[in-house]
């Protein structure tokens, strides 16, 4: 079987930025150890899967080098990105049926807009080796799917150095998001998930999930300028609407190709 391959740099107007992502163009869905095998040897972030359905709708799952996820906002992104690219370039939209329920992607003045659920964080019971693996005391601690850790300024997330053994210790989230107030964005932050085989997700769509309602009730405002301060970097658009948020960003191709299995 040959797989058409695709690999983008999400969240990023360059190569060499944003959040690389494989996206695969299967015909109909295989077994899922395979799936999760293409997913080990890509060795990336996320691999994204496509399924066609119908004219603009596709199947997508996202799988990381460990596991299936629910949600992905990186590979999102780029996958929508293949398909305006290379697929059907007449399309204004596309629309995904994944595990969080049917996501849109729309295209316009040079960016890629997703339309994700938001996930407003409550407060939480701060896990008593957060401040000891993150190597800084947050200032506010909450959690939606991932544990937030707000902190007092941008330095402080730019310089963090996580001890990644003690983080694994925390497995009541799935993935731990810091963040602070922007010195030229309204927030930066970063996105740590050992227990998913990720150390540091460079720029992760889905934690903006968190983050922009997040931002959004505190800044009492609702479209949002976000860096994410991953070595690679990553910049973001948002837009808080309630129950759903609006992450808009930029993508490239870095490489395309076929997988044999």
């Amino acid at each position: 079987m040959k797989i058409p391959f695709y690999q983008i740099d999400a969240f990023s107007g360059e190569i060499f930025g944003g959040n690389p992502a494989a996206v695969c163009l299967l015909e109909s869905w295989p077994g899922d150890d395979l799936l999760q095998n293409i997913a080990a040897e890509n060795n990336l972030s996320e691999t994204a899967f496509l399924v066609p359905q119908a004219k603009g709708r596709y199947g997508l799952r996202w799988f990381t080098p460990a596991v299936e996820i629910d949600l992905c906002g990186h590979a999102t992104l780029a996958s929508a990105f293949v398909i305006f690219s290379f697929i059907d370039s007449t399309l204004s939209s596309v629309d995904f049926e994944t595990a969080s329920g049917l996501l849109s992607v729309a295209k316009s003045a040079g960016l890629l807009t997703m339309d994700f659920p938001g996930r407003m964080p409550e407060p939480t019971e701060t896990p008593s080796i957060l401040s000891q693996a993150l190597g800084a005391e947050p200032v506010e601690v909450l959690k939606s799917r991932d544990l937030l850790a707000v902190f007092r300024d941008e330095s402080i997330i730019k310089d963090m150095n996580p001890n990644f053994e003690k983080l694994k210790q925390i497995r009541d989230a799935f993935a731990i998001i810091v963040t602070a107030p922007g010195e030229k964005a309204d927030f930066v932050s970063r996105f740590f998930a050992p227990n998913a085989g990720i150390a540091e997700d460079p720029v992760t769509g889905s934690a903006h999930c968190t983050l922009v309602p997040y931002w959004a009730d505190r800044l009492k405002k609702n479209c949002l300028h976000a860096f994410q301060l991953s070595r690679r970097g990553g910049e973001l658009f948002c837009e808080n609407l309630g129950d759903r948020v609006k992450i808009s960003g930029q993508a490239v191709l870095y490489a395309q190709g076929e997988i044999y299995c």
